[in-house]
């Protein structure tokens, strides 16, 4: 089995585990996953598919922890792999409904799509009460403006 089988079978395996009631268990699946994320030897299909359901546990109402650590997950995800704005765009229609701790990753993985089709989500946050809010949007605002990539 090669470096890619295992990796693979590491996240198949995590995701199987995943359906276990135990929330400790299951965050320890989602930092798996991160894991292999961030070895970025995964394909970008592989890539966009493990992250494809970690947005859907990021929205769920699984409790904060699994939120963040899926959130935790896609983040590492799109600093190694250039992620298609599509393949996070649940998070930007849902971005409401994360708490300001939360925000700071969905405004980073957004702004890593380098996709201005981000850009309108961004900046709703710019005048955002909490001040770490704000300085995320602004930073996302900066980059994306400046990446000039249409939709992916």
């Amino acid at each position: 089995m090669d470096v890619y089988q295992r990796l693979t079978a590491v996240i198949e395996s995590a995701w199987q585990q995943l359906t276990a009631a135990d929330a400790p268990q299951r965050d320890h699946c989602l930092e798996v996953i991160s894991d292999v994320l961030e070895t970025g030897r995964l394909t970008p299909d592989d890539a966009e598919r493990a992250v494809e359901r970690l947005v859907q546990v990021a929205l769920s109402d699984e409790g904060h922890t699994l939120r963040e650590s899926a959130l935790h997950a896609i983040f590492t995800a799109s600093t190694r792999y250039q992620l298609p704005y599509r393949v996070v765009e649940p998070l930007a229609d849902g971005v409401d409904r994360f708490e300001p701790v939360l925000l700071g990753y969905v405004l980073g993985i957004l702004c890593d799509t380098s996709d201005r089709a981000a850009l309108p989500v961004v900046e709703r946050f710019l005048d955002h009460p909490h001040p770490e809010v704000r300085r995320e949007a602004a930073d996302a605002v900066s980059e994306l403006s400046a990446a000039g990539r249409g939709p992916g």
